[in-house]
């Protein structure tokens, strides 16, 4: 379905990044370069600032279509900015962001920004093709080997603003040795005032206090308000040096003898930090600096042992330390800080019982064991408990009357991970129940929210599910005629979105439990969901790289494995 084009008017953002969050770290720093750059003054005499610009920094859902928030963006954008990669090439949620940014605005800029690859493994197909019409796009070329980031950045500069590259690139290398010579100077005179109150420390214990809430204040502001000017004027490296060496100093301190005001400073610059770590996938990295952070809410929380803001603070640092080791596979690490974030959701829960947030945090806590405990074990049995545990508090969490949306989208997907493993576990007939329950959890809320597309999706996930269960069950004609409704509902779905392959992707994953039932019951209808499948896997051959087919491939091996018993 066609949109039509938006009204003249005067755009909010100066530009909208598009991006796969797999190259979110370039995402971040062209956001702040573009935001922080400074046009010649004009007759007015001050300098304009090309902000603001947007750019969605969370992880979008698993759903077809675009969030209202992104949707609003791109309307109320002047141009287009996109960090082209072989990522976003494979990216369905940036390819929708180009074909609606060009249907709203047909004769606003599209800019792209080449960071890996070659143009024909980068470019997603609607940057180069619109309306039937191939298209070379505006492009800088941020690869080392050619334009690199500082002239890419002038050329995305000089496609907003129109104003010529030359006069740019001569205006920045005047401006780059006037930043090098600043941060110098700061860092300068950092130095002195970092000498100077240690040398003043030694001579009373009152003057010691003043210098020291003296240096961490220089600290903060060198890692917040200063963190986007240090970023433009010498890169990530810059941002590195400076992180280490607060991490060296933290490192040396005696928590105990540092009042609570200090800890919480200390522990929120921690969290920065590990957030710049994390955002550009060191995890390793990250983990030290969450470590620190928690060494820090530790402390705190010694201080204030029956504040529910501590216990909830240090909670959160347990979590973030035992997700960067979950993100590196070390699962004795995860268990260790995971079994703590569970020791403190229960301190919570002491704390202030049956409210919105104990009960919250006990059901992710809860959560995080059971995903930790298959992991572990692999065995869905011992798993089980702490599923029902955590679907239990999402329960009681949503039935609160200040229960949001979100706390319901939090038990679906309680009763969805409790029913796999007890599917994983033989017990289909209780897997089904539990899938039953998400489903009319799901419908009630499409009565609320008809038009949701998203909702409209999510709805279609217990079906699956219960398809899956009846065949596993053996009860291959239940199974089939589930398999064959929900292909059905999908199908209404894509009808106004064809071009969505996410939708395709869920399409092929039915016909193929279509086909398996068909095949397995001996009915006529066997061969032509084979063929159907065929079809599916022929479009999204068409959109992926071979090397994200791999699961496609195994539903499709699992057809022949049918075909040829």
């Amino acid at each position: 379905m066609e949109q039509a084009a938006a009204p003249d008017v005067a755009p909010r953002y100066r530009a909208f990044i598009s991006y796969s969050h797999a190259d979110a770290s370039f995402a971040s720093w062209l956001h702040g370069r573009i935001e922080g750059y400074r046009l010649s003054a004009g007759d007015s005499g001050q300098r304009e600032r090309l902000a603001p610009v947007f750019i969605d920094r969370a992880e979008l859902p698993a759903a077809p279509d675009l969030t209202n928030q992104v949707r609003e963006a791109l309307d109320q954008s002047a141009a287009l900015i996109v960090i082209a990669s072989p990522q976003a090439r494979a990216s369905r949620w940036v390819d929708q962001e180009i074909a609606l940014f060009r249907a709203l605005h047909p004769d606003r800029p599209v800019l792209a920004a080449l960071i890996a690859g070659e143009p024909d493994e980068a470019f997603p197909l609607a940057l180069t093709e619109y309306q039937g019409r191939v298209i070379e796009p505006l492009a800088a070329d941020f690869r080392k080997q050619a334009d690199g980031r500082r002239l890419g950045l002038l050329k995305i500069i000089a496609g907003l603003t129109g104003q010529p590259l030359d006069r740019l690139v001569q205006r920045d290398n005047v401006a780059r040795q006037r930043r090098v010579m600043a941060v110098t100077a700061a860092a300068v005179l950092l130095s002195i005032v970092l000498a100077t109150l240690l040398a003043l420390a030694v001579r009373a214990r009152t003057e010691a206090e003043r210098q020291r809430a003296s240096a961490e204040g220089m600290v903060e502001f060198m890692l917040t308000d200063l963190r986007s000017e240090l970023k433009g004027a010498a890169g990530l490296g810059v941002m590195d040096k400076v992180n280490a060496r607060a991490m060296a100093h933290y490192s040396q301190q005696d928590l105990s003898a540092l009042p609570a005001d200090s800890l919480t400073r200390r522990a929120r610059l921690l969290q920065a930090m590990g957030e710049d770590e994390a955002q550009r996938g060191r995890f390793a990295e990250a983990q030290n600096k969450f470590e620190e952070a928690a060494r820090t809410t530790a402390a705190v929380l010694a201080q204030q042992p029956d504040d529910p803001a501590a216990i909830f603070a240090h909670a959160q640092s347990e979590f973030w330390t035992g997700y960067a080791a979950w993100q590196q596979s070390d699962l004795p690490t995860t268990a260790r800080h995971w079994g703590a974030y569970l020791a403190q959701a229960k301190a919570l829960a002491a704390r202030e019982p049956g409210t919105l947030r104990s009960l919250t945090e006990l059901g992710y806590a809860h959560g995080n064991m059971c995903e930790l405990t298959q992991a572990q074990t692999k065995n869905p049995g011992q798993a089980l408990p702490w599923c029902e545990q955590a679907t239990d508090y999402m329960r009681q969490a949503a039935r609160l009357p200040a229960a949001t949306r979100q706390n319901k989208l939090d038990l679906a997907n309680r009763l969805g991970w409790q029913a796999d493993v007890l599917g994983r576990s033989g017990k289909h007939d209780q897997a089904i129940a539990l899938r039953v329950e998400e489903a009319a959890l799901l419908s009630a809320m499409l009565q609320r929210e008809p038009d949701n597309l998203q909702l409209r999706e999510r709805r279609l996930w217990p079906e699956i599910g219960i398809a899956n269960e009846e065949l596993a069950a053996g009860r291959l004609d239940k199974g089939f005629a589930r398999a064959k409704q929900t292909l059905a509902a999908y199908a209404k779905l894509a009808a106004d979105r064809p071009d969505d392959r996410a939708l395709t992707a869920q399409q092929l994953r039915m016909a193929v439990i279509a086909a398996k039932a068909a095949i397995a019951a001996r009915r006529p209808e066997a061969a032509a969901f084979s063929r159907e499948t065929e079809g599916f896997y022929a479009l999204l051959r068409r959109s992926y790289p071979d090397k994200e087919l791999t699961r496609f491939n195994r539903m499709m091996a699992q057809i022949d494995q049918k075909e040829n018993k």
